[in-house]
Formats: structure tokens, C-alpha cells, sequence
């Protein structure tokens, strides 16, 4: 009888572990191609790195073609141990920083699309006094919608996240930071647009299309008239959007100071502001128990001094 073939044989060395981050990479990004920015690779590079980690694994661990990117089982595996692993080498790597008071690593934040606008100022302080603590760790940013945030800080894929949470998480730790306005508007094309505002009822709004936005989902709703809405298009993120309310044939939602930003105050008209305008608030987020502690501390402490309390 034939003995099994063992997967690994000997130490893990440093290119095993480079071909380990690229294969969590391409799972983060779900393909080749949306990792190639992350990873700064060509997809050539990338496919490469996956064909060489598969080889000395012995085993299939994705699927790639006209159905898009799928793992194998054996991919979900690896992908699970290589979290733990990587997990394990970042608690290491922070109790030899500890040790020799000198921070090296690596931090991921993930930002809410155009969260920042008037607040910019705010989270540029927090980094600057952040690099000036740790300037040894790499800091990389990523923006996208705000469900995706949570997701990612839910996920493990960021540190820390900035966004609005559609609902409290016992995982998480949040800690609220600004406002953002938000109005219903609609576009210069529209037939409300010139309409006088005493002229037009709430009910009258129910005739016309919506844009979904996250708010606007099912049971997501900040007023309960926006239940009846007629939700004809679908458009999770700010500039899609907008895009769709600017052709005068939607109804959406969409921040003020974003609006003003833009430059189309004169294209885009709040209705009902006191009815239907809320706040948005970006809170914080982060996993109460992750491996990569001392430096999230840091950030996340610099943060909360940047934000006038």
C-alpha cells in the first residue's frame, strides 16, 4: 500500500507565504483581475503565483473562466488556514514590537465612497499623527459602499473601517465620529422641478420613480412613507446615483454636501427637507478581538483625539 502524499513537506519558507497573501488577495478581491491594483501584479504575475501555490500544495484551489472566479473546496480551506495563519504571524510580529518599542507591519482601513468631504481634515489629522507613532507601518486604503465596509471589518479583509452601520453588530466596537445631511432630490428634468412647493403632496410622490440607496432598502427606511415608494432603479453608490436623479427621470437620495461639492445645486432640488432629510453618522468600526492589536490601538485612539468631541 502506497503512502499519501503529504501537501507540505519541510519548513514554510517566505515564498510560500508571498503565495499564500496573493491567493487571500485574489479571494478579498473575488479574481485575477480586481486584485491586480491591490497587489500592484499583472494578472500574468498573479496567475502565476496561483499556479506555483497550487503545484506545491498539490491541489486545485480555484476555478476561473467565462463563470467568473469560484474556489474549490480545497480553495476554502486553504483560504481559512492561510487567515489563521497570517492572523498567528501578525500577533508574533506585535509582541516583538512591543518588545523593542519600534511598530512594523501593516494597516488596512476601509472608507465609505466620498464619506469624507467636509471632513477630510479630520482623518488626515488621525493619519499624520498616526504615521508619526508607527512610521515604519504600511498603511493601505480602500473605499467602497458602505455595507462593504462592515463586511470587510466583519471579514477580517480591513482593520478598521469608517461608514454608516445599517444595524449594531455585537462583533464590532463603534464609536460614532460626524454627521452627513441627507435630502431627496430630483433633477432639473423632472416634473417637479419647477413645481411650487406648497403645491406638491406626499402623495403625489408615489406616482413618480426612485432610486434605491442603501436607506431606501426594505425595512432600512428612515420615514415610513419612503415603504411605498416606487423603486424602479437600484443604484448603491453615490455617483451612479446621482447620475440617475441629474436625467430627471428618478427621485433619490443623496448627501447635501455632496450636492454642493459637485457643483449642482442648480440641477438637483431637495423636496420635503424637513420631512425626509435625516443624518447619516459615520461611525468607527472595528472587530473587538483581532490579531493585529498595537497597531489598530494606535490608529484608532489618533482617530478619536483628530475628532472635535
Amino acid at each position: 500500500m502506497g503512502r499519501k502524499k503529504a501537501a507540505i513537506s519541510g519548513q514554510l519558507t517566505d515564498i510560500d507565504l508571498r503565495q499564500l497573501k496573493v491567493f487571500k488577495s485574489v479571494v478579498d478581491a473575488g479574481g485575477y483581475t480586481a486584485a491586480e491594483i491591490t497587489l500592484n501584479l499583472a494578472n500574468s504575475t498573479i496567475s502565476n503565483y496561483i499556479s506555483d501555490l497550487e503545484k506545491r500544495l498539490d491541489m486545485r484551489l480555484c476555478e476561473r473562466g467565462r463563470a467568473g472566479f469560484k474556489l474549490t473546496e480545497h480553495g476554502r480551506v486553504v483560504y481559512q488556514a492561510t487567515l489563521e495563519l497570517l492572523g498567528s504571524v501578525e500577533q508574533f510580529r506585535t509582541k516583538i514590537n512591543q518588545s523593542h518599542n519600534r511598530i512594523f507591519g501593516h494597516l488596512h482601513l476601509g472608507f465609505a465612497e466620498h464619506m469624507l468631504g467636509v471632513h477630510s481634515a479630520y482623518v488626515a489629522n488621525a493619519i499624520q499623527k498616526f504615521t508619526a507613532q508607527a512610521p515604519d507601518v504600511h498603511v493601505q486604503i480602500s473605499t467602497m459602499s458602505s455595507d462593504d465596509v462592515t463586511t470587510a471589518v466583519l471579514d477580517k479583509k480591513v482593520d478598521i473601517g469608517i461608514t454608516v452601520l445599517s444595524q449594531n453588530y455585537t462583533e464590532l466596537e463603534a464609536q460614532a465620529l460626524f454627521n452627513e445631511e441627507m435630502l431627496l432630490y430630483c433633477g432639473a428634468g423632472h416634473p417637479l422641478y419647477l413645481k411650487d412647493d406648497t403645491k406638491i403632496t406626499k402623495n403625489e410622490l408615489e406616482k413618480y420613480n426612485f432610486v434605491e440607496s442603501p436607506r431606501l432598502m426594505l425595512d432600512r427606511e428612515p420615514h415610513p412613507d419612503m415603504k411605498v415608494w416606487n423603486k424602479q432603479a437600484k443604484a448603491h453608490h453615490q455617483e451612479a446615483r446621482a447620475i440617475l436623479i441629474l436625467s430627471g427621470s428618478y427621485l433619490g437620495i443623496l448627501p447635501k454636501q455632496l450636492v454642493n461639492k459637485w457643483g449642482f445645486k442648480n440641477k438637483l432640488r431637495p423636496l420635503f427637507i424637513d420631512t425626509y432629510g435625516y443624518q447619516n453618522v459615520f461611525k468607527a468600526i472595528r472587530r473587538k478581538k483581532h490579531g493585529n492589536e498595537l497597531i489598530t490601538n494606535i490608529f484608532y485612539q489618533c482617530l478619536l483625539d483628530a475628532i472635535p468631541q
